[in-house]
């Protein structure tokens, strides 16, 4: 029993010691662990250090670099746009090759006539025409020669034959639908108590087979006196969509005279090399329609508030200058443009055309586009004056001539998403996806102001204009679809995606 004993303690003392030992060995690899990850640690804080220091050497070197690189950048995108114009052109037919038009004639079933004055500008009346011709055809209604409102602010009296060839429109959808100069003499007797309406906006065509039709067919005929948006962006079936490509695109050529002085005018430009155009939205009534007072002194503030409340429709409507401003939703201002152009990195040499009527205060607003691009043209610097004589006073036909010129330019670039932005867009889409820069102004604006207060240098600036461009040159993309929403989608004559090649979309 004792020889047990002193075995036992003698075993427990034997495992106490191997405890101890196996502790002490614990304790010093734990130490050489440590030992080690300061060391890992201190030479990672030398890493650090030196890389920090060479940072700090090379970093004049890092900038002068990237400066290098923003320049051969923005002279290889230029150039690629302006290359990739020049292929659009020279491959461009005459007449879209997406469409195919109708060989049979139709049978028609005259349900009534469509008496509609087109109001607005000349884009505003023109899409509106094309929607009214599709919406003729699928009521089965006759449709009169389109008349104009002439009592907006453009104040001009031309006709629809005076900006359109008449015959060529006729002709080219009697295959669709019937179109006749005016009523049946027995119905221009009751012309003065026609029954009018407003159609409603964005309308789909269940609306008019619903709400319209039944009208039509009632009263023999229907006034429409507002046209413009009275047709949905999406939604409808794509014979619809492409009909109204092709009204657009085929039948609503210009009248003879517009057409051979707008080709005229190309072929001047043409002349001098590439040449781009400016669709400088700052004229007085459209500086009095936003609200926007960006750079205007306080009388000239006031000049262009009374403008504003002179016209009934725009005086309800409440603006705030610096929010919409700050939303993009301001036309930029021709010093803001002159900025944008420069960070763009458009040749200070190109040709550019401004496609716009008269610039608020022009001699003072234009001073720094016309510093940083001394090529500014306008129609009336390229034309002999009695080569414009019969367009003058006439702000449709003068816009007419504009809008040819900026479907066939180089590089098309609108400082305000209206109407003939949006349909000169689409057109250049429909030629072949021809080089337009869509500029981002919500994005502009807060890139030149932390320019101008000095938070962004320039080549930061510049590479963030470009970037924030890179992918708004016109491309095939899908238009933007908000079901409850139809005003705030993208304008199907924007992007007539149902008219493209199958492989753009």
């Amino acid at each position: 029993m004792q020889m047990d004993q002193s075995s036992k303690i003698s075993c427990d003392e034997g495992s106490k010691h191997n405890i101890i030992m196996e502790d002490e060995g614990s304790k010093r690899k734990q130490s050489q662990a440590g030992e080690m990850q300061a060391k890992k640690m201190e030479i990672v804080a030398v890493a650090a250090a030196a890389a920090a220091s060479q940072f700090s050497r090379h970093l004049a070197s890092i900038k002068l670099w990237a400066a290098m690189a923003l320049l051969t950048g923005t002279l290889l995108w230029v150039g690629g746009l302006l290359q990739a114009s020049v292929l659009s052109r020279e491959n461009t037919a005459s007449k879209s090759s997406f469409y195919t038009p109708l060989t049979t004639q139709r049978d028609y079933k005259n349900n009534g006539y469509l008496i509609v004055v087109a109001n607005g500008g000349l884009n505003q009346r023109r899409l509106a025409i094309v929607d009214m011709v599709v919406i003729a055809k699928y009521l089965n209604a006759t449709l009169i020669v389109p008349l104009f409102d002439n009592g907006t602010y453009w104040n001009d009296n031309s006709t629809f034959a005076d900006i359109f060839d008449l015959n060529h429109f006729t002709t080219s959808l009697k295959d669709e639908v019937r179109i006749q100069q005016e009523l049946p003499p027995e119905l221009q007797k009751q012309e003065d108590s026609l029954y009018s309406m407003v159609p409603k906006s964005f309308a789909s065509l269940t609306y008019y087979y619903d709400r319209v039709l039944p009208r039509i067919q009632q009263r023999g005929v229907l006034r429409f006196s507002l046209t413009d948006a009275r047709l949905a962006n999406n939604g409808l079936p794509d014979e619809v969509q492409k009909l109204r490509c092709r009204v657009n695109y085929e039948a609503l050529r210009f009248s003879e005279a517009i057409e051979q002085t707008g080709r005229r005018i190309v072929s001047l430009l043409r002349q001098k090399g590439p040449y781009l155009v400016l669709h400088l939205r700052y004229e007085k009534d459209m500086v009095s329609f936003t609200g926007c007072y960006e750079g205007l002194t306080r009388q000239e503030i006031i000049e262009v508030t009374n403008m504003r409340n002179s016209y009934q429709d725009w005086k309800n409507k409440h603006t705030d200058s610096k929010s919409r401003r700050e939303h993009g939703s301001c036309p930029l201002t021709p010093e803001e443009t002159a900025l944008t152009l420069q960070a763009l990195g458009i040749p200070r040499n190109i040709t550019i055309y401004i496609a716009a009527g008269k610039i608020y205060h022009e001699e003072k607003r234009m001073a720094k586009l016309k510093l940083a691009y001394p090529n500014l043209v306008r129609k009336e610097m390229v034309l002999q004056p009695w080569e414009l004589r019969p367009f003058v006073n006439h702000a449709d036909q003068m816009a007419a001539l504009d809008y040819i010129v900026a479907v066939e330019t180089d590089i098309f670039i609108p400082t305000f998403g209206g109407n003939m932005a949006k349909a000169v867009e689409g057109h250049r889409r429909y030629m072949g996806f021809k080089t337009s820069i869509l500029l981002d102004n919500k994005i502009l604006v807060k890139l030149m102001d932390d320019y101008n207060r000095g938070i962004l240098s320039w080549d930061e600036f510049a590479f963030m204009v470009k970037e924030s461009h890179r992918d708004v040159v016109g491309k095939p993309k899908r238009r933007k679809e908000i079901p409850d929403h139809p005003r705030y989608e993208d304008f199907f004559y924007s992007n007539p995606q149902e008219c493209l090649p199958p492989s753009a979309h």
